[in-house]
């Protein structure tokens, strides 16, 4: 029933969102445990989702914002590779192929020797402070990477799989990029985390110790340069993004036989590692950080109270949880938006780290920016991963504030303040690309269960 259910919602969508329904670990994601609701209630359902006022306003808004440009938002002169994994798939059908293909060869030209993947870049005239680097057959464009993180080549990769699934430019994956392949370049970016981010010892790629998948460390006012004062750790985000990473270049066309039985073995692993080493099953939450060499924080301060709402919702799309524990960690984040008197899931963390522990004065205080902000960028990630779970009733439930808030204040913010306050870039495009794929999701289940 409910791979009947996915093969309608997929018709539904021609083509513009299926692939929503397509994550890694499929089985997990569409398993015989997943209970549908009756009949009768999903015809409720569906009949107010397709009535909704809001979503028309929201598409459109979308829409016009998307079709302007690729920068990450109002106050970000960049393009940055982890916002355009998440936008491009609501963004393709405005903007045409040729913007994110170009996009997606900037990053590739950039590319470090050994497979790195900037973060983004912006034109040379605008001063960043992470190390820069150029390109001949780009020129006037820097690029910069923030170190700290080590989800840039995943988010690539992912990229263009979106990419080649919705506009079907297969020869994209041959282009030769300053002597090697598409293809190739995309296979080095993910075995670069093998090579430079891997702690053996534990089988997980290791990062900075960001706020949940944020991109600061504490250590300095700046924080997002891997240095000798990092405390390099692993947590969940960058983790399941490797895993929905090698997902994504497994699945695209002609995969060479040595990279696919090698990626294969390679996720397998990273999935076992992930649940031996990062869940928690007393708890039934993700730890915080297993650190490399000590904790930045005070002895005696208790990291792994702290739930980190973003990295479970792409440890769901990674496949890593049951249903039984997709509906707990659910269970967790609405109590964190409880307690926290939030006013949605895309609640960071909960609770905050307490005043003072990052030096960077955005994510000081609690409740700011990574440090307890509310992010539609993430929460409707989470919203995307309940619908594929077929718990449709209770993505929407999480889904109508976020709407809400947008259609109230007539923009994509880029977070939120627990009362529900506007703050940073106005037109983040993260936000309005995880949104418009999650309203595509609902509109094509309420017409599979009309």
């Amino acid at each position: 029933m409910i791979q009947h259910s996915r093969r309608r919602i997929c018709a539904a969508l021609a083509g513009t969102a299926c692939l929503a329904f397509e994550g890694p670990f499929s089985r997990a994601l569409w398993g015989e445990t997943t209970t549908p609701p009756g009949r009768a209630a999903d015809r409720a359902l569906a009949a107010r989702i397709v009535d909704d006022p809001r979503l028309p306003v929201v598409r459109e808004m979308g829409r016009q914002l998307l079709g302007s440009g690729l920068r990450a938002g109002t106050t970000y002169p960049e393009v940055w590779i982890r916002d355009t994994n998440t936008f491009i798939e609501a963004a393709l059908p405005v903007t045409g192929p040729a913007p994110m293909r170009e996009a997606l060869r900037s990053f590739l030209f950039f590319q470090g020797p050994e497979g790195d993947i900037p973060d983004g870049y912006l034109p040379q005239k605008v001063n960043r402070t992470a190390a820069s680097r150029t390109t001949p057959h780009l020129p006037g464009t820097a690029a910069f990477k923030n170190t700290v993180e080590s989800d840039q080549e995943s988010s690539l990769v992912s990229a263009v799989r979106k990419y080649i699934d919705l506009t079907h430019d297969a020869a994209f994956l041959d282009e030769d990029i300053d002597g090697k392949t598409v293809r190739q370049r995309l296979a080095l970016a993910l075995r670069y985390l093998l090579l430079r981010r891997w702690d053996s010892t534990r089988g997980l790629v290791w990062a900075g110790a960001t706020i949940d998948w944020g991109d600061i460390e504490p250590e300095d006012r700046l924080g997002d340069q891997i240095d000798e004062r990092s405390h390099p750790a692993c947590s969940i985000y960058p983790n399941a993004m490797f895993a929905v990473a090698m997902h994504d270049y497994l699945s695209l066309p002609g995969v060479p036989s040595d990279d696919h039985a090698f990626f294969t073995k390679t996720r397998k692993d990273l999935s076992r590692s992930v649940r031996r080493h990062l869940w928690d099953a007393r708890a039934g939450k993700y730890r915080t950080h297993l650190y490399l060499k000590g904790s930045p924080f005070p002895a005696g301060f208790d990291e792994n109270a702290i739930l980190y709402l973003g990295g479970t919702a792409i440890a769901v799309e990674a496949g890593f949880l049951t249903d039984s524990e997709v509906r707990l960690s659910l269970a967790k984040m609405r109590r964190a938006v409880q307690d926290a008197h939030a006013a949605s899931i895309g609640l960071t963390v909960y609770p905050p780290y307490p005043k003072g522990y990052f030096l960077n004065p955005s994510a000081a205080e609690p409740y700011r920016y990574q440090n307890g902000g509310d992010w539609c960028w993430f929460g409707g990630r989470m919203v995307q991963q309940l619908i594929v779970h077929g718990m449709v009733a209770d993505a929407w439930q999480e889904f109508e504030p976020m709407i809400d808030r947008v259609v109230k204040h007539k923009g994509f913010y880029e977070w939120w303040s627990p009362n529900n306050e506007p703050h940073g870039s106005g037109s983040f495009r993260g936000s309005a690309g995880v949104l418009l794929k999650a309203a595509d999701m609902f509109s094509a289940w309420a017409s599979a269960h009309a």
